[in-house]
């Protein structure tokens, strides 16, 4: 009983979520509604028994991408007179892409009822062993069997991160550059002059 109040309140929780954060006029009160979505599909992955997939939801996604899109959000100077005129411009193209899907979501759900759908499966499942937890299983299979692919897109991650820097903090010529050595060297006399102007002369520019 438990169990099913609590799938119902996390499912009504992200599903109005999710709602809110595609018709909030606020770009930043929509980051905000993502991250309350992110946080109740958690609960339904820890209902589930993959406590796993809720720990990498609530690290990965709400403590780095949603974080990152409400940091990005903020920095930007955004024209909301703007956003409405293109909304209106592409309507027609969004209306007919909804369209598309919501038949496409119909057609699936009339297939799957029909009961002529058979999806292929596996001859053997590899079960959970006894006495794990589904987090030590996922780490079993990463660390064993899947090593060299875990390893290579760890290497894949490593070179995108070291080619975003090399791009970011590159030379530029429109710029100048911080020299810090001169910075340094830079006595307080050289920093600062003392004029002394004369009563009422003020400042010259």
């Amino acid at each position: 009983m438990i169990q099913a109040i609590a799938f119902y309140l996390f499912a009504t929780m992200m599903i109005t979520s999710a709602i809110v954060t595609i018709t909030a006029r606020n770009p930043v009160h929509s980051v905000l509604w993502l991250i309350l979505a992110f946080f109740n599909a958690a609960g339904l992955m820890v209902l589930v028994g993959a406590e796993f997939i809720a720990m990498l939801l609530i690290i990965v996604y709400v403590g780095a991408v949603a974080v990152l899109f409400l940091f990005v959000v903020m920095m930007l100077d955004i024209d909301f007179s703007e956003l409405r005129g293109g909304f209106i411009r592409n309507a027609p193209l969004g209306l007919l892409l909804a369209a598309v899907l919501l038949g496409e979501l119909v057609f699936g759900i009339l297939v799957s009822s029909a009961g002529d759908l058979h999806i292929a499966k596996a001859a053997t499942v590899a079960a959970t062993p006894a006495g794990l937890s589904n987090t030590a299983a996922i780490g079993a299979l990463l660390y064993t069997r899947y090593l060299f692919e875990f390893e290579a897109a760890g290497m894949i991650l490593l070179v995108a991160m070291i080619g975003a820097i090399v791009l970011t903090h590159r030379q530029r010529g429109d710029t100048r550059g911080q020299n810090v050595s001169k910075q340094v060297a830079r006595r307080p006399q050289d920093a600062t002059i003392n004029l002394q102007p004369e009563v009422g002369k003020g400042v010259q520019l």
